[in-house]
């Protein structure tokens, strides 16, 4: 698992979705916001009937979670006891809502981005969350030069695509 710390507008979540399309991963992003429950981000279950048999049933609803990269973005907007919904996630690789625990898709793993913690808004992460990161990037915001070519690549016609170069299967078996 990865932090990335940097003032907003640097591109931290254009990095992270760029990387998990060029590991052919299934990408999910969720926004942390102060009004952020843990039940957003795991899924929750939800009561059905079905209408040819009347027969009632809960049925589990997935979250965001279940991707094989999760971008929790600005995760020190949110309150620490949904900073801490991540810590089962990013441990074990699942999650457990109500009586029944999920397994995470293979492979798995959490890209955070944080602003700087002088920002307004903003709640230091436990030490038992930063515990779950192996890196901390830092991401300056760029110099004149830096920002002009930015602003070209911007503004010029034609986006650049970018093609996936591996898949989950193939890094599975890179791991191994």
């Amino acid at each position: 698992h990865c932090l990335i710390t940097g003032m907003p507008g640097t591109a931290k979540t254009l990095l992270v979705r760029t990387l998990a399309v060029a590991l052919g991963l299934s990408y999910k992003r969720i926004q942390f916001t102060p009004d952020l429950m843990p039940s957003d981000i795991f899924g929750t279950e939800v009561f059905e009937e079905d209408a040819t048999t009347g027969k009632r049933a809960f049925r589990f609803v997935k979250g965001p979670i279940f991707a094989n990269v999760v971008l929790a973005d600005e995760i020190n907007r949110t309150p620490p006891k949904t900073q801490a919904a991540l810590l089962q996630a990013m441990q074990e690789r699942e999650v457990t809502v109500g009586q029944r625990t999920y397994e995470l898709p293979a492979p798995f793993f959490t890209i955070a981005t944080q602003n700087p913690i002088e920002q307004e808004g903003t709640y230091p992460l436990p030490e038992a969350q930063l515990d779950r990161f192996l890196f901390n990037i830092v991401v300056d915001y760029p110099d004149d030069q830096e920002e002009r070519e930015i602003i070209r690549r911007v503004t010029s016609p034609g986006e650049g695509e970018v093609k996936a170069l591996m898949n989950a299967e193939e890094i599975l078996q890179l791991q191994e």
